[in-house]
């Protein structure tokens, strides 16, 4: 990977400006400085992995003081992350491997990101295969295969991943498979896109479910956090859902 020399005369272009197509790391250090000579080649290795979707840029803030001064460069090393023209992320002080790469993978999107969301089912069942616990990738790959009606390999894929989706995603299949209560007119609603009779009809149900309840809060619980906390639907449903239950 091709290290850019930045100055106080390139920096808005070189930095600011590239940022806003790809990621900017940018390594302010001067020559004196013993930890900045220890962190470079690790972040210069962190970068080269991640060629194409990340440009390493350093700065010697002995000779750039006016760039320094404006980033508050008061201790070097120190590592700037920049997106759209703005900090998004930094660090001050020489990290180890663990920590730098950690710093990259909060900037640039993992190949598992990348597979999500591309969305299809080739890229979905890659991320699956790389991150099992991944909800974001194994809920939608085993939405696909309910469709088709291959439903034992998605309650295998739901079984490994982490989140609220993939908890209300086994629930509503456990719920399919006990046929008691009758909520096909609820997956139908939420198959639609209508969360909101979806939710109407699940809670409504609650009171003759016996055995079935924690399955149709968990249903309940991951449509709601599929819409957001701010959803107009949200705090009332979670009030009726509380009430219906306790």
């Amino acid at each position: 990977m091709t290290v850019i020399d930045v100055t106080d005369a390139t920096f808005q272009q070189e930095v600011i400006e590239r940022s806003k197509q790809l990621p900017v790391v940018v390594d302010f250090w001067a020559d004196w400085c013993g930890p900045c000579k220890m962190l470079s080649p690790i972040i210069e290795r962190a970068a080269d992995s991640r060629e194409g979707d990340v440009v390493l840029a350093k700065l010697d803030t002995d000779a750039n003081q006016r760039t320094a001064a404006q980033y508050r460069i008061q201790s070097i090393p120190a590592v700037k992350a920049f997106k759209d023209g703005k900090v998004v992320d930094e660090f001050i002080g020489a990290q180890g491997p663990p920590q730098v790469e950690a710093f990259f993978d909060r900037i640039v999107p993992s190949e598992v990101d990348r597979l999500v969301a591309a969305g299809d089912e080739e890229s979905l069942r890659r991320a699956v295969s790389l991150e099992p616990a991944r909800g974001d990738a194994a809920v939608p790959l085993a939405r696909l295969l309910l469709a088709r009606g291959e439903r034992e390999e998605a309650s295998k894929l739901i079984a490994n991943a982490a989140g609220f989706q993939a908890e209300g995603l086994a629930a509503r299949i456990r719920l399919e498979e006990r046929g008691e209560p009758d909520l096909s007119a609820a997956w139908s609603a939420l198959d639609a896109g209508d969360a909101e009779t979806a939710v109407n009809a699940l809670i409504e149900a609650l009171p003759s479910a016996d055995g079935a309840k924690d399955d149709i809060r968990q249903a309940v619980v991951a449509i709601l956090d599929e819409l957001g906390v701010e959803h107009p639907l949200a705090r009332d449903a979670r009030r009726r859902l509380a009430a219906a239950l306790y």
